[in-house]
């Protein structure tokens, strides 16, 4: 996610293996995770007989040596643990930060894969209790290092829909942070009792429950499942356009958000995406035990996270995202912002002259003062306007506005002739819809209801 000053986009990689001394596993002679990994990358690279022998050879030494050092490493543990003094916060402090690594390879690469290994690193921390002494010791610092921890496994915990386990952490997060404004007058007491605020208000801002026969609560996903793809209607073409690059840019006033994430937001990343795929349980499938076997490619569309982005920042990521969009690609472009409507009434209906959706104003400051429309014959500097979009149309483009002013995108001109969809949301509510829209984003109909025959992967 982006938030602040403009960073370079990173590169479509993620680590060659699950490199963790925390399982202990006897050895095996089938294919290693390492290696099982290794392949799936370059097969997303090219084909496998491209390699040249003395590549190959590379490669299959550096998976023998790296399961060996992890079988060593399993065996020093305890010693390690005993001789040599370190502590178990220590311990789950490495783990937690290969968690978070995983974390970040999600968001590169947008492989929901990398949140299972995530969550396996979190879950092992909390299972083994490798914090259970902080609290024992008068060090404000590591006890902030175990709220971290709570705060990002709870952020894994909803990308998975895994809230049974969120509602825990949220309990045992609550605890801690009570435990720990009463023992230490640090100035960060209000701020941790904001995140828990936060994450609570999050939690109850999902208002969807599906009752199975039982009626028991049944966990929906908005991602996409091998199982759950609507079926090509007869004669539609397969395979002429890719949606390769997306922006997903929440800006609403008073919205529901955590860790820099909002509701719609959230919602919305995971639309875009397959459901995640242990690769171990891969392993295990038949066939799986072939050498010359290679797992399916699994193509998610990249993503650009920008909350409350100002008008520079979002027109940086977005050129980016529109320099390095491949042939036959689409861009995806989901604002989400508070509506800007036009002053007054105008003479011309121009591109420039309806509003538009909201950017972030605040990092915008000439001599101490932040900029303000000086005259109202003047457009709104910090709006984004259909017209500051009509550059990109160059290359495919899909558009979805989720704002009060979505109207303003309604006649959205296509000069370039290149495939262009435009979804927008709906300016007025039913009232018994009208509370869940203000406080979830009015993409509610969008993302999440798809009875509404809108699909996900929209």
């Amino acid at each position: 996610m982006v938030r602040g000053a403009a960073r370079q986009r990173l590169p479509r990689t993620g680590p060659a293996s699950r490199t963790t001394g925390l399982v202990e596993k006897p050895s095996r002679k089938r294919k290693s995770r390492t290696e099982f990994a290794l392949q799936e990358i370059m097969s997303s690279g090219g084909a496998e007989d491209d390699i040249p022998q003395g590549e190959r050879k590379t490669v299959t030494d550096f998976c023998y040596l790296l399961d060996k050092s992890k079988q060593l490493f399993n065996g020093l543990r305890q010693v390690l643990d005993n001789r040599y003094g370190l502590k178990r916060w220590q311990i789950g402090e490495i783990a937690s930060k290969i968690g978070q690594l995983y974390y970040h390879y999600y968001l590169r690469t947008s492989e929901t894969s990398y949140l299972n290994e995530a969550f396996s690193f979190y879950s092992a921390i909390r299972q083994r209790s490798y914090y259970s002494q902080v609290n024992k010791e008068d060090r404000p610092e590591l006890v902030v290092k175990k709220l971290r921890y709570y705060a990002r496994f709870i952020v894994v915990c909803l990308l998975l829909n895994k809230m049974d386990v969120v509602k825990d952490l949220v309990k045992e997060l609550s605890d801690e942070i009570e435990d720990y404004t009463h023992r230490f007058n640090t100035e960060d007491q209000v701020e941790w009792n904001l995140v828990l605020q936060e994450v609570a208000a999050f939690v109850e801002a999902d208002p969807v429950m599906v009752l199975n026969d039982d009626n028991t609560i049944v966990i929906t996903s908005n991602r996409l499942s091998e199982t759950g793809a609507p079926l090509l209607e007869q004669g539609m073409i397969v395979g002429q356009l890719t949606l390769a690059d997306a922006l997903i840019i929440g800006n609403c006033n008073n919205q529901v958000k955590f860790s820099e994430l909002t509701v719609d937001m959230f919602r919305m990343l995971q639309a875009l995406e397959r459901e995640p795929m242990n690769l171990a349980s891969q392993m295990n499938k038949p066939g799986m035990q072939e050498s010359t076997e290679k797992p399916a490619r699994r193509e998610n569309p990249h993503k650009y996270l920008l909350y409350k982005p100002t008008f520079s920042q979002l027109y940086t990521f977005l050129a980016a995202a529109f320099k390095e969009l491949p042939a036959n690609s689409v861009l995806l472009i989901y604002l989400s912002a508070t509506g800007v409507f036009p002053s007054g009434r105008s003479d011309s209906e121009g591109p420039y002259d309806f509003g538009g959706v909201l950017t972030n104003s605040n990092r915008d400051i000439i001599n101490g003062d932040a900029v303000h429309k000086r005259n109202q014959s003047y457009k709104e500097m910090h709006c984004l306007h259909p017209g500051d979009l009509y550059p990109f149309t160059r290359k495919p483009l899909f558009i979805i506005v989720d704002s009060s002013n979505s109207v303003a995108y309604k006649n959205f001109t296509n000069l370039f002739g290149q495939p262009l969809v435009c979804l927008l949301s709906p300016t007025a509510y039913p009232k018994a819809l009208q509370a869940c829209a203000e406080d979830c984003g009015r993409s509610v109909k969008i993302t999440l209801e798809k009875s509404t025959g809108i699909s996900p992967s929209c």
